[in-house]
């Protein structure tokens, strides 16, 4: 007679279902946990996104922020000088999308804001100018060196120069992050201005190493602006950051050039209708003059006029 063991007889069961029995709670208690739990997740992100929608409704400027690599104490700083009137909200950027796609119906084109959810993404929620908002913003911005692996927030171009290096490896490893050197007077020169890295690249460890120690720093340490919704309309920064100056002074050309031209075309309005009056005045006493025309504006000139060549005839007589 065979032995046979009591194992033999049962079914082989496999790793997997092993591993699904070992994730299933053992217990009601356990199952009601885990409920419960998903319960309050769930309950969580609605509310999020009823938050959002709220501060949607509430103001009408929105800005998308990206709060990559800004340091917690910068960050209270930023909290705090922009404390009145404004509100700064953090959270992941599905919840964000969800409450821009919520919204779109009371608040015309909100959701083209999405595409500008960039990095850790935030929303600032304000009745401030957009173009006020990004200039107080910008200012507050500092400078720092970059790390390896960051995002450049823009193209860092090396400039040409002199720097301080002796001559030595370093000329080869600028050569390797794009940058042409040579050497003059003893010291490493930059020959010509270089790209070294583009905006949205990352920083290499030899790029981040050896600009830092030619004293770049291109990072911006602040709340970044990725773009601005107002009223239906995006501003991206590139918009935004208007050289204010510049603007001034071409708003000013384009007035006195629009001036020059109405009067040349002799066109009226408010600004120019004094001095066309004025021109057409001059001109018709003009006419008015060459012609002898008799007219209360010129008769005294035309007096004078006669005067001036009756003398003139009297003296050639004489002669």
């Amino acid at each position: 007679m065979t032995d046979i063991k009591p194992e033999e007889t049962k079914e082989a069961v496999k790793p997997e279902e092993v591993k699904e029995v070992a994730k299933q709670p053992e217990t009601k208690s356990e199952v009601k946990k885990e409920i419960k739990k998903a319960t309050k997740v769930a309950e969580k992100k609605v509310t999020t996104v009823s938050e959002f929608k709220e501060l949607l409704k509430e103001y009408q400027i929105v800005a998308a922020l990206n709060m990559e690599n800004l340091p917690t104490k910068q960050l209270q700083k930023m909290r705090a000088s922009l404390r009145d009137g404004c509100v700064i909200k953090m959270t992941k950027r599905r919840l964000l999308k969800i409450a821009l796609e919520a919204s779109k119906a009371e608040k015309k084109g909100i959701e083209e804001l999405i595409p500008y959810l960039k990095g850790m993404p935030a929303l600032l929620f304000t009745n401030q100018n957009p173009f006020t908002l990004y200039k107080k913003l910008e200012k507050s911005k500092s400078t720092a060196p970059a790390k390896s692996g960051q995002t450049a927030p823009k193209d860092v171009v090396v400039k040409a120069g002199p720097t301080s290096f002796a001559p030595g490896p370093i000329i080869g490893e600028l050569a390797q992050i794009g940058v042409k050197a040579g050497i003059d007077g003893g010291k490493v020169v930059i020959k010509a201005d270089s790209l070294v890295v583009k905006e949205g690249d990352a920083f290499s460890e030899m790029a981040a190493g050896i600009l830092s120690r030619l004293g770049v720093e291109p990072m911006e340490i602040g709340l970044a602006i990725t773009a601005v919704y107002e009223d239906g309309t995006i501003y991206t920064k590139d918009i935004l950051a208007i050289d204010e100056d510049e603007f001034m002074q071409k708003i000013s050309t384009a007035a006195s050039e629009s001036f020059n031209l109405a009067v040349e075309m002799a066109y009226p309005c408010e600004d120019t209708i004094e001095l066309l009056l004025q021109a057409a005045f001059n001109n018709s006493k003009a006419v008015a003059l060459e012609a002898n025309i008799l007219a209360d504006a010129v008769v005294e000139d035309l007096l004078m006029k006669a005067e001036r060549e009756a003398s003139s005839l009297k003296a050639e007589a004489k002669q």
